[in-house]
């Protein structure tokens, strides 16, 4: 892993005068595929940015991969804040499940993780992450109540009540893959909200009606900005989808605005069709609903990549304080 280390070439992004006298910190967003890191300072300041492939097979190989980094920068730093997938307990570090990294369930990492770099550690959900990202400096600064939505391989997020990060009981709060679409059927996995707006339906059912074997987000978005029929059918439905669990979220939290994040919400066309079918649904409800949905604002996330590096950081240093 070293020799991989050492082939990467380092995104030296900003430098500024008096930013050696800020504490820094090796932020990490470990995913299903690559772990993106950072040094980051205590403005959120990305300093150096970079990813290394993320081991699939052990917990072990994990831990060497993180500790290789760490040995990496370990002179300069003052913390480690990291995100990752799975249901986890951010004040102890203990991971109830690792999401899909299945290795990590049922063990304390930031215990693990100490022995083989001694430096203060904290974690955080990679959805809560991006939340806390939201809250802190993107698009839902000074919101009471609101939500974050991420359209990924599944559905994630978090919640945001009264101004806060909401975890709920056993953490388990903006773990909306889990949520059923379906009463009739709810111990069938495909009517999971994360498997019907999780990127991957998206792109099954725009390969199906385009009769190609496959299709990515950008080829997706090619054919729905240039006015493809069939795509904007198959966005219609998707985002309607989006558009009434939205709904649902109306009727628990009440929030006064949404954001939207996930690569695909880096088209406007995305946003514009939820706002859409939320408008279209508000009309088909209740008074009530008439009344308040159309005021629910619909917007991107503000950060997009780099949202659980930035929250990773923010949770780490509303610990410090």
């Amino acid at each position: 892993m070293v020799a991989v280390l050492a082939n990467c070439d380092k995104i030296i992004l900003k430098k500024r005068r008096g930013r050696d006298e800020m504490n820094k910190y090796l932020v990490l967003d470990i995913g299903g595929s690559a772990i993106k890191y950072a040094i980051m300072d205590d403005e959120t300041t990305i300093l150096e940015k970079n990813s290394v492939p993320t081991p699939l097979d052990t917990l072990k190989s994990l831990m060497e991969v993180i500790g290789t980094l760490y040995d990496s920068y370990k002179e300069q730093i003052n913390g480690m804040a990291i995100s990752l997938p799975g249901v986890l307990n951010s004040d102890t570090g203990y991971m109830y499940s690792g999401g899909s990294l299945v290795f990590n369930t049922n063990h304390n990492f930031i215990e693990t993780l100490k022995r083989r770099c001694p430096i203060t550690i904290s974690i955080e959900n990679d959805g809560k992450c991006a939340a806390l990202a939201e809250i802190w400096k993107g698009s839902l600064q000074g919101i009471k109540n609101g939500a974050v939505i991420l359209l990924g391989t599944g559905v994630g997020g978090g919640i945001i009540i009264n101004g806060k990060l909401h975890k709920g009981h056993a953490f388990f709060a903006g773990e909306f893959s889990f949520i059923r679409t379906n009463s009739m059927e709810p111990e069938n996995l495909a009517y999971c909200w994360g498997a019907q707006s999780g990127n991957k339906a998206l792109m099954k059912k725009g390969a199906m009606v385009k009769g190609i074997e496959t299709l990515d987000g950008h080829q997706f978005f090619k054919y729905a900005n240039e006015g493809d029929k069939e795509i904007l059918e198959v966005l219609n439905e998707f985002t309607k989808n989006v558009a009434l669990q939205i709904i649902n979220l109306q009727s628990v939290i009440s929030p006064e605005k949404v954001a939207i994040g996930g690569g695909i919400s880096a088209q406007p066309l995305l946003i514009d069709y939820i706002k859409e079918n939320l408008k279209h649904f508000s009309t088909e409800f209740s008074h009530e609903f008439k009344i308040f949905t159309p005021d629910l604002e619909i917007v991107a996330c503000k950060f997009k990549n780099e949202s659980n590096l930035i929250g990773a950081l923010y949770h780490h240093l509303q610990l410090a304080k």
